[in-house]
């Protein structure tokens, strides 16, 4: 059993990835509370490489206070981290799956949650698509080529 929600965002950089996943987590009424930039911090405390690895802290203030409402201890896994990390063929996106939750109340509350962010994924996915598409497009041009269209 999977334990996070996981998206591949293909051929993206980890810039460009949060970039996005944070648009995307503001468009939805989360705030970003908290960043580690595990890459850096292993590299600093402990002179090791890895891939670009991000943990996004994020908070929807309406739904925590809900949450910790129904389950006061809740709190412990707030913010939800939201990961970034670098894996072949781009950047993959993850959280937690918090629908495992006994409690009818939270576990409702978790898949609006859930529903949420995976809206802002879908818009995330489109939005990559259309600048693509604009890159090829400025591509074509910078070659003195027109970009192809249908008559």
């Amino acid at each position: 059993m999977s334990y996070t929600l996981n998206r591949l965002l293909p051929d993206t950089d980890m810039a460009t990835a949060e970039e996005r996943t944070r648009a995307a987590l503001t468009d939805k009424g989360f705030g970003v509370l908290t960043e580690i930039d595990v890459k850096a911090t292993i590299k600093t405390k402990i002179d090791k490489d890895m891939p670009g690895y991000k943990i996004l802290g994020a908070c929807n203030p309406n739904m925590a206070y809900q949450a910790i409402g129904l389950e006061p201890r809740l709190g412990a896994m707030l913010p939800c981290n939201v990961i970034l990390r670098e894996v072949d063929g781009g950047i993959e996106v993850s959280a937690i799956d918090p629908i495992g939750s006994e409690e009818e109340g939270l576990a409702l509350l978790a898949t609006a949650a859930i529903n949420k962010l995976k809206k802002a994924e879908r818009e995330a996915r489109f939005l990559q698509g259309q600048l693509d598409y604009l890159k090829q497009v400025h591509e074509s041009m910078d070659r003195n080529e027109r970009p192809h269209s249908e008559v």
